[in-house]
């Protein structure tokens, strides 16, 4: 099911198919990905049940796979989710594989999630990294993103903060 389209992706539900469990596998079994996510990551069959239940009750919210439109390979995943604390906090956030790295596809995912909330009425985003994940700054800033500072407010680690507010 796809959720949304820019120029060169298609964002769309995570499936049980093989290809896509082995593609999730694939990018949630890298260091260079996981050494950015807080905690231990699950088999990539036990994520994808949990990547869509972030579309339930509110499918304007989720975690999605970010597809090439041309080829139709995965690039990673997206993510527009409520933040762990009972608030109605949202996170953006991407975990794209290495060899698509420096093509500028999380920023244009980002750019779509963040259209996706604004037109579900959301008011501010929020993106959380690593303090030394520049990459991940970069891509926050690319999308208009203001640095707050630091906090370890929902994940239990150092993370950096940013925002991003709706125009009126």
């Amino acid at each position: 099911m796809t959720i949304y389209t820019t120029d060169r992706l298609t964002v769309r539900m995570w499936t049980d198919s093989p290809a896509d469990v082995k593609r999730l596998d694939d990018i949630m079994s890298r260091e260079e990905v996981t050494r950015w996510l807080p905690g231990a990551v699950p088999p990539a069959a036990d994520l994808v049940p949990r990547y869509r239940a972030h579309s339930e009750p509110d499918p304007t919210l989720g975690v999605w796979a970010i597809e090439e439109r041309e080829s139709g390979v995965v690039a990673g995943t997206i993510l527009l989710k409520r933040l762990p604390n009972g608030d109605d906090e949202v996170e953006v956030g991407w975990h794209l594989h290495p060899d698509m790295w420096g093509r500028g596809y999380a920023t244009e995912a980002a750019r779509g999630a963040l259209e996706r909330a604004w037109a579900a009425g959301i008011g501010e985003v929020y993106a959380l990294t690593f303090p030394d994940n520049h990459p991940s700054q970069a891509v926050c800033r690319r999308i208009g993103m203001s640095h707050i500072g630091q906090t370890d407010r929902w994940y239990g680690v150092q993370a950096e903060l940013f925002r991003v507010e709706r125009a009126l």
